[in-house]
């Protein structure tokens, strides 16, 4: 039963199986070389982001009060 290949022909590969599993293989490869930060890091990030936000707030709120009070004095 089933279909018989003649000895020329090359024998059916399950080549998507074979992909799946060096992808799979190939990722833990990469996931050990990934180095994550740590948590004074995280913290110092997140201190800087924080901390660059307020300032720029800070600018843009005071040009736009300028720029309000300009156009309230020419209007």
């Amino acid at each position: 039963m089933g279909v018989r290949v003649p000895l020329g022909l090359p024998q059916k590969v399950d080549y998507k199986m074979k992909k799946i599993s060096t992808f799979i293989r190939d990722a833990k490869l990469e996931i050990e070389k990934v180095i994550f930060p740590t948590k004074v890091q995280i913290r110092q990030a997140f201190v800087s982001v924080i901390l660059v936000v307020t300032v720029i707030s800070i600018f843009l709120a005071l040009v736009d009060w300028m720029m309000a009070s300009i156009v309230s004095t020419v209007v």
